[in-house]
């Protein structure tokens, strides 16, 4: 079964909550990439997810059809859990490759890094909010907008796509549901036949 512990941090280390890196990366001596710090919590929040959808509560959503077919309602949950890990990490891979975070976060660090030892003043605004803001976040906002207007009409599509997929498992659902009433009331119709047939064959001649 696709449980929480088929996540796995994807930066190689110890499983440790976004809460114990930022510990770390505390300590005197101690640098932890804040790559590895986005992975660690990107894999943290796949855990949860997946613990918060378990089959215990996705029985309980479907109980009279995983009375009728539990080994078929198992295999189900199975695949819906793998492919909901799937698809969040692919676009969270596709948000990272957009926005260039992970060379931003690289970059970050080593900004970081080359502050520690810089004797010189930082950087200061000029005194005027309005022109410091505009100079720093005009390009960002304009590359996020365009990022984030793809993702919107990708969203839609992917919607209508699930949306349908929904309609579709819940018409199959039901067909299954269905037909096992069918075979149980066939069984009970026969049972009941054989039932009156050994009557007849036990009565005296």
């Amino acid at each position: 079964m696709a449980e929480a512990s088929s996540v796995n941090v994807g930066s190689g280390c110890e499983e440790k909550g976004p809460e114990e890196l930022s510990q770390e990366s505390a300590r005197p001596g101690t640098i932890i990439s804040r790559v590895k710090l986005f992975d660690t919590m990107v894999d943290t929040f796949l855990q949860k997810l997946v613990a918060a959808g378990s089959f215990q509560r996705f029985t309980d959503y479907y109980k009279s059809f995983y009375q009728l077919q539990p080994e078929m309602t198992q295999r189900i949950h199975d695949k819906f859990v793998t492919q909901l890990q799937t698809s969040i990490q692919e676009e969270i891979s596709e948000i990272k490759a957009e926005g260039n975070l992970e060379a931003v976060l690289i970059a970050l660090d080593a900004i970081v890094e080359e502050s520690k030892d810089r004797k010189e003043p930082a950087w200061r605004p000029s005194g005027i909010p309005e022109k410091d803001l505009r100079s720093a976040m005009a390009p960002y906002l304009l590359q996020q907008r365009g990022a984030l207007q793809r993702r919107v009409q990708k969203q839609e599509a992917e919607n209508r796509q699930l949306a349908d997929a929904v309609l579709a498992g819940r018409r199959q659902l039901e067909e299954l549901q269905l037909q096992a009433q069918a075979r149980q009331q066939a069984w009970q119709a026969l049972h009941r036949e054989q039932k009156e047939l050994l009557a007849v064959l036990k009565e005296p001649e």
